[in-house]
């Protein structure tokens, strides 16, 4: 009877943010710290240049940028478990695509699918299902979910390293692929739940008897307080377009760093293994601050939270102009981690803490766009201003611009009332 109170306790919702860590995880195959592992392989392998990888796979997550506003409306068509299942089979198809990779065409259609499967879709439907899951508890609960971006981070390259060098680059495409299908593909078909309301619980917690005519049920005060804007709605304030602003830079810039991180700390006489160390530092140092950043974005205005993190991005850009010892790398490493940790979070908490959980799909799917289409944008300018001036220092001179409008729009982005706008709340 006792360990039936407790599992009667217990709110489904946790499961939830297993599985949407478990997507996270999974999305790794399409992102950049992944694919990066593979790049010289197709270069010594088929003789194709460097420039003509990196373009093709900048053009390729443009297009599949442009098309994640397509995949949050089928999110709040058809769900997030059936987009889960759906997304998951396809992106382990794209897997074994990648894994049969023999022409510069092929490639770019494996980088294509991977982009759109795996580095927005994959993003996209954990953080739009744990929103629907969690309203006062969102920013822990998003918090925890992220746990698995930096588990995929951490360790996604090392793997790959040891799959490629024991058995190829092919068999490591395989072996996600595999992965994906027996791993992730059936924790969603049988564990997953699109909303609390699908298993009679509200978000937050299980749903509470009747209380007395004097006090209201929890659950019920929460969804009274939440407003549901549509994608049109939203699109009528400032704050939509301020946030997407404040999502698309950071992705801009930390693929840019990322990207050329090996190159850039070259150019300080620091080695390819600082380099590297400095992007598993990130990731550790992410882990903490992710849980961390889920309490406070519980506490503080989301829109504050991202002022704070474009004034560590003006930090760190000044720091790559001066990091020319391992220490200092170390430190830049810290702070990058701290910078990742609260920005994750901030930016996946802020759309329903802001627009409500009904829409989530459609208005996060827009968000999603940006990022993809910000992190497809990064990488050009630095190896451009590079190649233009043998040096790293005007083009991160010049991206200072970038975090500094950040700021402008963090200020702008305050949380819309749908009486203000509308001069009514439905």
């Amino acid at each position: 009877m006792k360990g039936n109170r407790v599992f009667q306790k217990f709110y489904y919702g946790w499961v939830i943010v297993f599985i949407g860590g478990l997507g996270v995880f999974f999305s790794g195959p399409g992102q950049t710290y992944s694919n990066s592992i593979f790049i010289d392989q197709y270069i010594n392998d088929f003789g194709w240049s460097r420039t003509e990888v990196s373009s093709i796979y900048s053009g390729a997550t443009l297009i599949a940028g442009l098309l994640m506003m397509l995949v949050g409306r089928f999110i709040d068509r058809f769900g997030q478990r059936t987009m889960m299942v759906a997304v998951g089979s396809l992106f382990a198809l794209a897997c074994f695509f990648n894994s049969m990779v023999s022409t510069i065409w092929m490639l770019a259609v494996g980088f294509f699918l991977v982009r759109l499967l795996g580095q927005g879709s994959m993003s996209l439907i954990p953080n739009t299902l744990v929103a629907q899951w969690f309203v006062e508890k969102r920013g822990r609960a998003i918090s925890i979910k992220t746990l698995g971006s930096f588990a995929s981070a951490m360790l996604f390259p090392i793997i790959n390293i040891w799959l490629i060098s024991n058995w190829g680059w092919q068999f490591a495409w395989q072996f996600w692929g595999i992965l994906l299908l027996i791993i992730f593909v059936p924790a969603a078909l049988f564990f997953v739940r699109n909303k609390p309301e699908d298993m009679g619980l509200v978000p937050d917690g299980l749903k509470q008897k009747k209380a007395s005519n004097t006090k209201p049920v929890m659950g019920a005060a929460v969804q009274a307080a939440e407003q549901n804007w549509t994608l049109e709605e939203a699109r009528k304030t400032r704050a939509f377009w301020a946030i997407l602003v404040c999502v698309g830079i950071p992705a801009m810039v930390n693929t840019g760093i990322t990207f050329h991180i090996i190159s850039i700390f070259g150019s300080n006489q620091l080695s390819a293994g600082t380099a590297a160390m400095v992007l598993s530092l990130m990731a550790v140092v992410g882990i903490p601050m992710s849980l961390v950043s889920g309490y406070i974005t519980d506490k503080i205005q989301t829109n504050y939270l991202l002022f704070a993190i474009f004034f560590i991005e003006i930090i760190l850009l000044l720091m790559l102009l001066v990091t020319t010892s391992f220490w200092v790398a170390v430190l830049f490493g810290t702070i990058w981690g701290i910078a990742n940790g609260l920005e994750r979070i901030s930016i996946n908490v802020i759309w329903p803490n802001y627009f409500g959980r009904k829409y989530i799909g459609s208005i996060n799917g827009v968000g999603v766009t940006m990022t993809v289409i910000g992190s497809s944008l990064g990488p050009l300018p630095f190896g451009v201003g590079f190649d233009l001036f043998n040096s790293y220092t005007p083009v991160l001179l010049a991206t200072l611009i970038f975090p500094l409008i950040g700021m402008v729009c963090a200020i702008i982005a305050k949380k819309p009332d749908k009486a203000e706008v509308f001069g009514t709340e439905n």
